[in-house]
């Protein structure tokens, strides 16, 4: 036994802080209800008022009838409960060493989608709530027709956390190809995403409706400069849960998601963005708009939806499933696919994976973890070979593990399985310990923190903050069965986490960063009001994720050439394979790991 797993045992058998049980959300019926679709407007208020007044007004009718069967009441005292808990769960676990949590507020959105922009705000996108009782399913997957539909907000924290901090930003109002001709905003919830070179998400895939869910062949843009979506041409096939991975070169590949025949077809099919015949969007008018995607010659025949796709130091595509005999990497050079070694475990499903700080190199091995709540282990891939590393404090399914600006690791989030938090499917009640966080530090050794309010299981996620905050939300079924206003048009809610470097004293000070793109391997200038203080300069890669699953995470140390007063000469990463031409936040950090605010940096071609 390794002298690090000698010491992370040793650490292990000290115990986390106690937990304490409990407190239960009330129990009811635990029976699982597809959503029935759209409510039927009356005839008579259609003549007089018309079909989209008539509409409204039946939907609120609905809404009624639903409140019967869940009362507001049951929500309200779920979320006393949770509170309570939490309070006891994290009393005397202090702030310098275990973090902890502060805001709780509403949002607009479900938050099934995330992303962390480099204009400082964040995209929350997912569906349109169909059901208000936490025992049916909220999300329309199997409608087919109008409330098959899309939304999006942007949050601005700078705002604060009230209703003025978002902003609706809805998706194009499209027709989808399910026999209804009904427009509405385009149902691209389940989709996956990725940021191209000059700061755009792009998205593709959704819901086409029905058959379980299946695969729409939607492809848009975020534009987060003008906040502004664009639609480009349909992909070759419909996809619905599937991956998307930026390249060295700012292209992205796309793989698996059901197709349009439904759940249980995945597509082998690979498909690059954009197609070899434009020029990849470099700058912030370089708006991509009609244009297309073409075929990767190799094939990604995954069994399973939403693989793990990391683009890691030598350049190449490593594509990780959920079976453990379909890891596969991928050359963007030769479009060649060649086989990785199974993974150890078992089928995973939903969790997380992380490519590993390396330095001031890019990564060059993963970490994948979650996914089996039996198995609390988790499992490195370095140099086509895979080691079991550490465990954390247990399994967990569901769960979301973020990249730090000091290069240690956080999970939060989880379930015992998807929509199953300890007391059976579609039922609100949860065992404490999902909502647990847990920290592993530089030596690889796993730490039990503090509770968050709310269990997130299915549909949660997570993103660093440019302030070194951590946001969390997600879930639709917590979120609706703890609604304070289920009659509001608030229906998600996001938590804020200090991690313990926020609590370990003054922080470094980053005041400017060069406003023009840098080349890889350049030298740039920063200024600092507080140099005596500032050990490492570092870049964190910006969060978008979906279903566990985060392509985007990175973190790089940068070399500190020279120091003259408040001026600090840092040298880029050598080459866009360490780090993807994009934008980064650039955090400085002193002695102890307390991270400066970051700025944002973009790499690549001037």
């Amino acid at each position: 036994m390794s002298a690090g797993v000698l010491l992370c045992a040793a650490l292990l058998a000290m115990g986390p802080p106690a937990a304490v049980p409990a407190r239960a959300v009330p129990p009811g019926s635990a029976a699982h209800h597809d959503a029935e679709g759209e409510a039927a407007p009356d005839a008579a208020e259609a003549r007089s008022l018309g079909a989209g007044h008539a509409r409204e007004h039946a939907l609120q009718r609905r809404a009624v009838a639903e409140a019967d069967e869940y009362p507001q009441s049951r929500r309200t005292a779920g979320l006393a409960s949770l509170a309570a808990s939490q309070r006891e769960a994290n009393a005397g676990l202090a702030a310098a060493a275990y973090g902890r949590f502060t805001d709780y507020f509403p949002a607009p959105d479900f938050g099934v989608h995330v992303a962390q922009l480099p204009t400082g705000k964040v995209l929350l996108f997912s569906f349109e709530r169909v059901e208000t009782n936490p025992f049916k399913e909220t999300g329309p997957t199997d409608i087919v027709g109008r409330t098959n539909a899309g939304r999006a907000f942007l949050w601005d924290p700078a705002r604060g956390t009230g209703p003025d901090s978002f902003t609706n930003v809805a998706p194009p109002r499209i027709v989808i190809p399910d026999g209804t001709g009904i427009p509405r905003p385009a149902p691209f919830f389940c989709s996956g995403h990725a940021y191209l070179p000059n700061g755009i998400l792009a998205v593709f895939g959704g819901n086409r409706g029905g058959k379980g869910g299946s695969g729409a062949k939607l492809s848009f843009v975020f534009d987060p400069w003008t906040e502004t979506w664009y639609q480009n041409r349909d992909m070759s096939v419909g996809r619905w849960y599937p991956s998307v991975v930026t390249g060295a070169d700012g292209r992205q590949l796309i793989m698996s998601g059901q197709s349009e025949l439904g759940t249980g077809t995945p597509t082998p099919v690979v498909e690059r963005f954009p197609a070899l015949v434009h020029p990849v969007p470099r700058g912030k008018d370089d708006i991509p708009r009609n244009l297309g995607t073409d075929r990767f010659w190799s094939s990604a025949p995954f069994r399973n939806d939403y693989p793990h796709l990391f683009s890691l130091r030598d350049g190449k595509i490593y594509g990780l499933g959920r079976d453990a005999d379909q890891q596969w990497v991928f050359s963007p050079f030769t479009e060649l696919r060649s086989t990785l070694p199974r993974r150890p475990g078992d089928y995973r499903n939903y969790g997380s994976a992380v490519p590993l700080p390396a330095g001031l190199r890019g990564p060059d091995s993963v970490l994948v973890l979650g996914g089996d709540p039996r198995d609390p282990n988790t499992y490195r891939l370095s140099g086509r070979r895979w080691t079991t590393e550490q465990p954390r404090a247990f399994g967990r399914t569901q769960d979301n593990t973020l990249l730090l600006p000091d290069a240690t690791l956080l999970t939060v989030n989880g379930a015992l399985d998807t929509r199953d938090y300890g007391s059976g499917p579609f039922n609100p009640a949860a065992d404490l310990k999902y909502r647990r966080t847990e920290a592993r530090d530089a030596r690889g050794c796993w730490r039990l923190g503090p509770a968050q309010r709310l269990p997130r299981g299915y549909h949660s996620n997570a993103l660093v903050l440019p302030d070194g905050r951590v946001m969390i939300t997600g879930d639709e079924l917590q979120q609706i069965a703890n609604d304070p206003d289920i009659t509001d048009d608030m229906d998600g809610s996001i938590e804020i986490y200090e991690p313990p470097y926020l609590h370990q004293g003054p922080r470094p000070v980053l005041d400017t960063v060069p406003g023009t793109a840098l080349g890889h391997g350049a030298r740039f200038t920063v200024t600092t009001s507080t140099p005596g203080a500032v050990r490492r300069a570092v870049l964190l890669a910006p969060t978008t994720v979906t279903h566990s699953v985060n392509t985007s995470q990175r973190h790089l140390d940068l070399r500190i050439a020279r120091r003259t007063g408040e001026a600090l000469e840092v040298i880029t990463p050598a080459s866009a394979a360490d780090a993807p031409p994009g934008y980064y936040m650039l955090f400085l950090l002193d002695a102890k790991g307390v991270p400066s605010t970051a700025k944002w940096v973009k790499l690549g071609r001037p």
